[in-house]
């Protein structure tokens, strides 16, 4: 880009502003390969029949991709058109089967939906209600229904994609999850990838006031990057234990150092509870792999027993949400409370059966593909991604099929798995091989792979739904709060509001979002 061009553009901006598999195969096809489980899961069982066949039976089961009982042929979850007030619950394909994603797409084509609702698979009535008004009541909203698409067993589905100020809940007297210190466990399946330390993004049971009731009132999974008691180890995502007035790694209020981040694209998240002297916190790839045991042990001293309600929350603290929103971000899947302790070999087994279930993503950032990222801010939907050939920052720039080959060179990247996270990704120059596009001081640039770890952290993103609602937005690896972010033209890592000039609240959401487009060599 020559002096002159980038001075003009200046201007402008200015004016304008394997085990797994053979267990699986065990436990539900006999001699069947790993494909054919793959394919047939969901009609022959799901996590719910697993846990009852452990004598741990499901009590509130919750998902938007899937039956949790493999007889399951009723609706997953409501949604409600923003342009007339309708609702409609989506169902599964088949008993057992997978969400009915066309039938949202059909419903929805044309305006926007939110999920209102998600069923209880149980039939015990614990269905969760968006906590606003026109749900239970309160100060949230519910969450936009089609922000994350996904593929499971090949198939498309939703899932429920929660930003601060969206969350749900549920309590029927009737529905069976555990009071008191009555044993429970329960599981989620939720992303590494869209976190946030915001509390709290929740799911289990809590107390049926939405007040903070004391120590032991709440048993809910805790997913985020939130260090609530100090001296955390590692950068998280961790999966902690919500007892209230604490979120536990462990026994204490002291770091467990046991812990590990979960930061794949699905993560597996479980928690088991007797009530009285011992819990476990648990960990995984959805995808593929066993279980981490991250702790086993004592409740911590001043939670036992434990005083539970007999609630449900999805996506905030038990406090939230009346007079307050909930400051938390998350993913949500599928999940399940359960009645009693379940086994360490239950626990596998469902790990085991999400495993096989086929979660994976529906975005144009596979490995080895070559992309044109184009901004979709109104001033600049001809610009492209690119990097300066006078240096060796990240700009934004026009391109177009009369463009010079240099040009179009400049502005195509390869997709590789991330450097820092292979459930992430990095972009590798299509026309400088072996150079990436990396943060350095929250500017962008495209260097050569130093092989640092520093370097792997910065050069590595994580494709999010776009922040104005379309296309893709890439989350900083290292920086979850931070996007890439075109601003006067040039690139950067930026924040929705923060003490940089490029962290400018304006336009941010439609600044972060990119349209993955033809590349263009």
């Amino acid at each position: 880009m020559t002096t002159r061009s980038w001075l003009r553009r200046a201007r402008r901006a200015l004016l304008a502003a394997g085990a797994t598999t053979l267990l699986v195969a065990g436990l539900l096809t006999g001699a069947a390969t790993a494909s054919q489980a793959t394919a047939s899961v969901a009609a022959a069982q799901g996590p719910c029949d697993v846990y009852a066949a452990g004598g741990t039976p499901c009590v509130a089961a919750h998902s938007t991709t899937r039956a949790l009982f493999g007889s399951y042929n009723g609706p997953l979850y409501q949604v409600q058109r923003a342009s007339d007030g309708t609702l409609l619950d989506v169902g599964v394909l088949s008993a057992g089967g997978i969400a009915d994603a066309a039938a949202q797409d059909s419903f929805c084509a044309g305006t926007t939906c939110t999920i209102t609702r998600v069923h209880d698979q149980t039939g015990g009535g614990n269905t969760l209600v968006y906590q606003g008004t026109g749900g239970t009541g309160g100060a949230d909203t519910a969450a936009t229904a089609n922000t994350e698409a996904l593929s499971l067993g090949g198939r498309k589905a939703y899932a429920l994609h929660i930003n601060p100020g969206n969350s749900y809940f549920a309590y029927n007297s009737t529905g069976g999850v555990p009071t008191g210190s009555s044993p429970e466990g329960e599981y989620m399946v939720t992303s590494g990838t869209h976190v946030n330390n915001g509390c709290c993004f929740d799911y289990g049971n809590t107390e049926i006031d939405h007040k903070a009731d004391g120590n032991g009132a709440m048993d809910a999974i805790n997913f985020g990057t939130e260090c609530w008691f100090g001296g955390c180890t590692g950068t998280g995502p961790w999966v902690q234990a919500d007892l209230e007035n604490g979120l536990f790694p462990g026994g204490s209020k002291t770091w467990n150092p046991d812990q590990v981040s979960q930061t794949s694209r699905f993560v597996t998240a479980m928690l088991k509870n007797d009530g009285t002297t011992r819990m476990a916190l648990k960990g995984a790839n959805s995808q593929s792999g066993g279980l981490t045991q991250l702790y086993s042990g004592s409740l911590p001293s001043g939670w036992s027993p434990m005083h539970k309600q007999g609630a449900v929350i999805l996506g905030s603290g038990g406090d939230c949400c009346q007079t307050n929103r909930n400051a938390s971000a998350g993913t949500f899947y599928e999940g399940a409370v359960v009645k009693g302790y379940p086994s360490d070999a239950t626990d596998a087994a469902v790990q085991a059966n999400i495993a096989a279930a086929g979660y994976t993503t529906t975005t144009p950032f596979t490995p080895g593909a070559k992309v044109s990222l184009r901004a979709t801010t109104s001033c600049c939907t001809g610009d492209y991604l690119r990097h300066d050939t006078s240096d060796d920052r990240v700009v934004i720039a026009p391109v177009t099929s009369g463009s010079s080959a240099t040009d179009k060179g400049n502005a195509t990247w390869i997709v590789r798995a991330g450097l820092a996270n292979s459930g992430c990704v990095s972009f590798e120059s299509a026309d400088t091989p072996g150079s990436y596009l990396r943060h350095y001081a929250f500017q962008l640039h495209l260097q050569p792979d130093a092989g640092t770890s520093q370097f792997a952290a910065d050069a590595t993103f994580c494709a999010q739904p776009g922040n104005g609602g379309t296309g893709y937005s890439l989350q900083s690896f290292n920086y979850p709060a931070k996007y890439v972010r075109h601003y006067r033209l040039a690139g950067y890592l930026a924040s929705d509001g923060g003490a940089n000039a490029w962290d400018n609240p304006t336009s941010w959401a439609q600044d972060t979002s990119w349209l993955a487009a033809a590349p263009w060599s």
